[in-house]
């Protein structure tokens, strides 16, 4: 369920080799939620997902150096990997870079946006929260979603940067203080108006990791959406007769600073359980 922003590039009828890849990119582990439903509808795809961890994270940065440093990794990235397909599974990334994105690669982009027509489809108070970075959810194409698709509903906005990092550490199987998580809820609940939300829009792909502690966090009667499972369909339907021919384990890419910690040490178990059994710094 979710909006996603595609583009359909390349020429047509090129021959596309089997073991070409999907390449999933996003700040850091996040799109590992959209891993997640592309390998429900597509099981047999290969995938090198992209981890830029080194510039994580993206909601304190610039719209200027979002833009510059993910149409530059990703022009770098398809030249030497000549994946198939692109998803950048970052919220973020998607509405600050698409646009910088397309001129520079020539490949089909697949982008995802804040899920807020499903969202405003299924709420019955009216009454919708969105939570995200705060680069996410002050962009102008937020308020083109908003005035689309939920015109006539409310939609309360909170930048909950604090789940990023716990949504990292709960793949690392490290503790997080369930306060992180009390706070995003009372970031929205706590608005006027905000106690009549139903449904509330996880506007970051590292959300969705951690939807069991939010879930807990607002009690019952919320339910939440994001766009992973739209993104996989979208994915799906582009690639939809081609053929697939995993030659290799998958791969995940990280980038990381020279002389900088590992990060990807501690999530080799939550990396190799979604196939992604080699590792690699690009």
């Amino acid at each position: 369920m979710g909006q996603i922003a595609q583009q359909q590039g390349g020429e047509t009828g090129t021959a596309i080799d089997p073991a070409a890849p999907l390449l999933l990119f996003d700040s850091g582990v996040g799109g590992l939620s959209v891993l997640d439903e592309v390998r429900r509808l597509l099981p047999q795809a290969p995938v090198i997902y992209a981890a830029d961890t080194a510039g994580l994270p993206y909601g304190s940065k610039s719209e200027a150096e979002i833009a510059a440093r993910v149409s530059g990794l990703l022009g770098r990235m398809t030249e030497r990997l000549h994946p198939r397909l692109v998803c950048i599974a970052c919220n973020t990334a998607s509405t600050i870079a698409l646009a910088a994105v397309r001129d520079v690669l020539e490949v089909p982009i697949v982008g995802t946006v804040p899920a807020i027509k499903p969202a405003a489809a299924l709420t019955q108070t009216g009454v919708i929260g969105l939570l995200g970075t705060a680069q996410t959810i002050r962009q102008a194409y937020v308020d083109r979603l908003e005035a689309e698709f939920a015109s006539g509903k409310t939609l309360l906005r909170h930048a909950a940067p604090e789940l990023v990092g716990a949504a990292e550490a709960t793949l690392r199987g490290e503790p997080v203080d369930p306060a992180v998580f009390a706070r995003a809820a009372a970031g929205l609940l706590g608005q006027p108006g905000g106690a009549a939300i139903d449904t509330v829009v996880l506007a970051c792909t590292h959300f969705p990791l951690v939807s069991a502690q939010l879930a807990q966090a607002f009690g019952p009667g919320v339910r939440f959406v994001d766009g992973a499972a739209g993104i996989a369909r979208r994915i799906a339907f582009l690639t939809h007769g081609q053929a697939f021919a995993r030659r290799e384990p998958d791969l995940a890419l990280f980038t990381a600073r020279p002389g900088g910690p590992e990060p990807w040490r501690a999530l080799e178990p939550s990396l190799a359980a979604r196939g992604l059994k080699r590792i690699t710094v690009f």
